[in-house]
């Protein structure tokens, strides 16, 4: 997999350093849609170097490169996703946890944008999951 990452990295002008190589692998993986936070904690036992500045310039980076998005669906904190395909994002309320939808954006007619440019689209939405909605109330 590393090796992978590794030409993946080097394809989109990213020279693959071992943190870089670790940073993605984890976007990858984990699929969790995560904050730098996230990533530093779980990263940091394998990098006792690491620091929080490097994942915001590695994430910047390969946003820059086109590798992964950022993701602003609650103004509290920013998200990061290495899928950047066009997608929509489903933010469960109660577990936090953002999930990816598979979202036919095209399919939407919104006559007035035919008239500008698209450069981005982000389509978000919030509520509480099915997983959340299933589990038995606490009793009081």
């Amino acid at each position: 997999m590393i090796q992978n990452i590794s030409n993946h990295l080097i394809t989109n002008g990213i020279k693959p350093s071992y943190q870089r190589i670790k940073v993605y692998e984890y976007l990858i993986t984990k699929k969790n849609h995560p904050t730098v936070d996230m990533i530093y904690k779980e990263l940091l036992p394998v990098i006792p170097t690491f620091s929080k500045t490097t994942v915001y310039n590695t994430l910047e980076l390969f946003m820059k490169k086109g590798i992964a998005i950022m993701i602003t669906i609650d103004e509290k904190e920013t998200r990061y996703d290495a899928d950047t395909s066009i997608h929509t994002h489903f933010k469960c309320e109660q577990c936090l946890n953002i999930y990816d939808l598979k979202t036919d954006l095209n399919a939407m007619d919104i006559p007035e944008l035919k008239e500008h440019k698209i450069t981005e689209q982000h389509l978000y939405f919030k509520g509480i999951c099915k997983s959340c909605l299933t589990k038995p109330t606490p009793s009081h």
